[in-house]
């Protein structure tokens, strides 16, 4: 196997992985605040844990705004489900006819994602305080214009560009799903690092949406047609 094989086949295995996780997050939250759209929000009492009780207190933060955060997700979830789809050739090859529709419905579920957090970031009270609001706002808009980009150049049958600006909105979508086991990692060495959630959220948010748009990029660069020669000549 050449050396651009096993790329393409460990960016995709780490692709699915992210996915799922984003939905298994997104399904999480749906089954916590459908309830509470539906009857209305209750607050239970806080956990005695430390930990727990951290936890707690995100999950009542959404609470509070269970239609937005509806609006939000289930998008969020199709987003997901389609993003790898979006970038099969397989699929691409043999059915071009549902490439596109599914395209056009990956842009529109991710323009209502896109807006959607920037409302919440600008609506919401953030765990993280300014700096996660200042990271999810700037990378919220950067997603809202890579998206626009991209389709912007596929009407101009600029595919090249298309693809480009694709991956880059897909990198930043999917960051959520990095976000969350990076944020993980800052609850299991809190003890030994002192960090509260309101002051490692914010970190977390930067580390994420940084890791997956250098990946971005590294990708866009891998996969030009004459450094993909290259790499296959190897």
């Amino acid at each position: 196997m050449n050396r651009a094989s096993r790329l393409q086949r460990a960016l995709w295995a780490a692709v699915i992985f992210l996915a799922f996780v984003g939905i298994a997050v997104a399904l999480r939250r749906m089954t916590h605040v459908l309830p509470i759209l539906l009857y209305g929000y209750h607050p239970p009492a806080p956990p005695a844990n430390l930990v727990a009780a951290q936890f707690f207190a995100l999950d009542d933060l959404f609470a509070r705004y269970p239609l937005l955060t509806l609006v939000h997700i289930v998008p969020g979830m199709i987003f997901m489900v389609l993003g790898p789809l979006q970038f099969s050739s397989t699929i691409r090859a043999r059915y071009l006819w549902w490439h596109r529709a599914s395209g056009r419905v990956f842009v529109v579920n991710g323009l209502i994602v896109g807006i959607t957090a920037l409302v919440m970031s600008l609506g919401m009270p953030a765990i993280g305080g300014l700096n996660q609001a200042a990271a999810t706002t700037l990378f919220g808009t950067f997603f809202l214009f890579a998206l626009c980009k991209a389709f912007w150049h596929i009407r101009r049958r600029e595919i090249s560009l298309h693809r480009e600006w694709m991956i880059r909105a897909f990198a930043i979508g999917l960051a959520v799903a990095t976000i969350r086991p990076i944020i993980g990692i800052f609850f299991a060495t809190s003890r030994l690092s002192g960090l509260s959630p309101h002051e490692f959220f914010g970190i977390a948010f930067w580390i994420g949406f940084v890791l997956h748009l250098i990946a971005a990029e590294a990708w866009i660069h891998v996969t030009q047609p004459k450094r993909q020669a290259a790499l296959i000549a190897q």
